[in-house]
């Protein structure tokens, strides 16, 4: 990870092109391609942005473009595979962009070197795949250039280096990570780019596939309700610093991010082990040493969420303003947001052990895949909390817990069905496992993770998404479709939400004055 971005407060955002972002392209195509032979003119992207405005995405932070994908609709058939660069992108103008063609052709991707590391790379063909998918094109063609192939010109042909690059023997900058976005070589062709020294003017015709494809339906504009969640039913041992509390973080959220998660969840006061390092104080002593850590795992939390590209609700830490100890779940999304949740119900062994407060706000987070909210552990229990989230239109309410005994996590997966039942959404619940000997009031953990929906037909039959093994330390990644709680909403078997009797009863929240 680059130290040059790594203390900088990132503001992710995946928007369209505009010509105004023309001078933040400019200085990224010519600080990737050294000269400006190649790089798109002003002429040329204005002419681009106009035809097919769509297809010319980029990722800014603070305001400033540091990414870009271009790209536009062709005819396939009407080029064939032996094209140039030249030939089917009209030199530059974009005038063989044929709103009614079936492929998207991808023109070209850039990063900004200083944000090389962060899988920017990653979101833009995740994006571009996306308007494939909305457009129902067939797939996204592109020529790809292989640049590492300069080196083995003398040795191998284009054909056995790719072959050599697909094996992962050879390490092409370009190549390689297009193979690993899931494109596959359609064959080599020549003279592509023939002012690419690098390539020897070779490049790899490459092919994304679109598994979602109609040939009879047109989509232009739809949009996917999917969203993968990534639960980590997290095992308790003892680490020694907080360098080894976070690459352990950082192993489960690459593995959840593997799985192109939306989501990765982590249990309630995940970092406890980090308390055998004050054993030898009284309990309430140990909790407030532990939340001087707080800050530093937060941010090195959103520092993941933006490289992994996953949005991370960071289960729950102690919070300790010098008068109140709080505990509170971070929001840590992958543009680089962090918003935080309060545990508003402390348990009386909270209270009596630490001295924990309850927080005074509870809202519904907008995140870039559907509204949520969260509730630490006991909040659940309480069932006015969810349905204060669920008149905010909430579709996924995540629930990070620790529970000791199979009695009190009982208490919390029962709540949590009735919670997704009663206010059509889904819970995602995970906690701890193992033991932390000599950490007192966190010596033993139970656990069972699951994914929880409402119960009628379009739902599993038991309402249960997705379930871990009890107290093994694992993982759930699985599928909830959000357009599914819409159906429930207008047209299930019954609805909770709209039949309610409002002209009996409501559930209000106070402010605090």
């Amino acid at each position: 990870m680059s130290k040059q971005w790594e203390d900088i407060e990132h503001r992710l955002k995946l928007r369209n092109l505009k010509l105004s972002d023309y001078q933040d392209v400019l200085e990224i195509m010519v600080s990737i391609y050294k000269t400006e032979e190649g790089v798109w003119s002003k002429s040329e992207f204005r002419n681009q942005l106009k035809v097919f405005p769509e297809g010319q995405i980029c990722i800014e932070d603070n305001g400033k473009v540091v990414a870009a994908a271009m790209s536009l609709i062709v005819d396939y058939g009407k080029f064939g595979d032996n094209h140039t660069y030249d030939q089917i992108t009209g030199f530059g103008k974009f005038d063989t962009h044929d709103e009614d063609g079936d492929t998207l052709y991808g023109t070209d991707v850039f990063v900004h070197q200083d944000y090389r590391g962060m899988r920017i790379g990653r979101r833009l063909y995740d994006a571009r795949k996306e308007l494939c998918e909305n457009l129902n094109l067939r797939s996204i063609i592109a020529g790809g250039r292989i640049p590492g192939f300069a080196k083995y010109a003398d040795q191998l042909t284009p054909r056995k280096y790719i072959d050599q690059v697909k094996n992962k023997e050879i390490y092409d900058p370009v190549l390689s990570f297009q193979l690993a976005n899931e494109f596959h070589v359609r064959k080599v062709i020549t003279k592509y780019l023939p002012s690419d020294a690098d390539s020897r003017a070779y490049a790899t015709l490459l092919e994304w596939i679109n598994i979602y494809f109609d040939k009879d339906e047109k989509l232009i504009g739809n949009t996917k309700s999917s969203v993968r969640l990534g639960l980590v039913q997290w095992k308790m041992r003892r680490f020694a610093n907080v360098d080894e509390l976070m690459q352990q973080v950082e192993f489960f959220v690459d593995t959840v991010s593997g799985y192109k998660s939306d989501f990765c969840l982590l249990p309630e006061f995940f970092n406890a082990p980090l308390l055998a390092e004050f054993n030898d104080m009284d309990a309430s002593e140990a909790i407030r040493n532990l939340a001087d850590y707080t800050d530093e795992i937060v941010s090195r939390m959103s520092e993941l969420a933006v490289s992994y590209n996953v949005n991370i609700i960071g289960g729950s830490m102690p919070e300790y303003d010098g008068k109140k100890l709080r505990n509170v779940s971070y929001l840590c999304q992958r543009d680089g947001k962090v918003d935080k949740q309060y545990k508003l119900h402390v348990t009386p062994d909270e209270a009596s052990y630490w001295g924990l407060q309850g927080g005074n706000g509870i809202r519904v987070f907008d995140t870039d895949a559907g509204r949520i909210g969260i509730l630490i552990c006991y909040d659940v229990e309480f069932p006015e909390l969810g349905r204060i989230l669920a008149e905010q239109e909430m579709d996924i309410l995540f629930v990070p817990f620790w529970t000791d005994t199979k009695n009190a996590f009982l208490r919390v997966s029962t709540c949590a069905k009735s919670r997704a039942i009663e206010n059509e959404c889904y819970v995602a619940i995970t906690g701890s496992v193992g033991n932390l000997p000599k950490v007192e009031n966190m010596d033993i953990q139970y656990s069972q993770a699951a994914i929880y929906s409402p119960s009628d037909f379009s739902f599993p039959h038991d309402a249960v998404v997705a379930q871990a093994s009890e107290n093994a330390e694992t993982t759930i990644v699985a599928d909830v479709d959000l357009g599914l709680l819409t159906k429930q909403r207008k047209a299930g078997s019954v609805r909770n939400l709209e039949q309610r009797r409002l002209d009996l009863y409501s559930v209000q929240w106070k402010q605090k004055k």
